[in-house]
């Protein structure tokens, strides 16, 4: 049995602005997507424990950049959905400059890892962070989560789409099908990340 890097994963900090972070400095991967799309599930998943991010029936739950830390100097950034929070306009605003910020700004950034439901994939925000990391020259993995919602040929075809798609912006960002639920692709999410930790 492989072992989980990511098993030792701890909550660290909670941050509405970027001062309140960590010390930018060490290595940190940063989890973006939808509300809707599995983020928190997907990164309980690979971290294998069940309470680590907070899931949640309400979609938008995530409303600060939430900080984990991998041991020393390794961090996993779970930041707040894109989408169906039901707050108002004036916060949205001001989660979007903070997340934009955060994702030109922070040296210690070595990847996005873009959550996209497998039965919606490349929807307008997707599309614009795949844009915007690519403009960076920031690594970004798709992950396609719900994948045990989808027939093994749907899911064959989404991936197929996705990754055709992605190529097709001139984008370098690799995808991979992925269920929190059936564990499909879990194995392959932490070694992709234990890459780009290393970067």
């Amino acid at each position: 049995m492989k072992t989980n890097p990511f098993r030792i994963a701890q909550f660290s900090t909670s941050a509405a602005e970027l001062r309140q972070l960590p010390a930018d400095e060490g290595a940190e991967i940063a989890f973006a997507g939808r509300s809707n799309a599995g983020k928190s599930s997907a990164l309980n998943a690979i971290c294998d424990q069940s309470g680590l991010a907070r899931t949640s029936k309400t979609p938008g739950r995530t409303q600060l950049l939430n900080v984990f830390t991998i041991g020393e100097g390794r961090r996993l950034v779970d930041l707040p959905g894109y989408g169906y929070a039901k707050v108002p306009e004036a916060m949205r605003v001001r989660w979007r400059s903070v997340i934009d910020a955060y994702l030109r700004e922070r040296t210690s950034l070595r990847a996005v890892v873009l959550i996209m439901d497998s039965r919606h994939p490349l929807k307008e925000f997707d599309m614009q962070m795949l844009e915007f990391c690519r403009n960076i020259d920031l690594a970004c993995h798709c992950v396609l989560t719900k994948a045990d919602k989808l027939s093994k040929g749907e899911a064959a075809r989404t991936l197929a789409f996705a990754r055709k798609e992605i190529a097709a912006m001139e984008s370098a960002a690799t995808a991979q099908l992925f269920s929190a639920l059936a564990k499909t692709g879990v194995d392959e999410a932490r070694s992709t990340l234990a890459g780009l930790l290393t970067v």
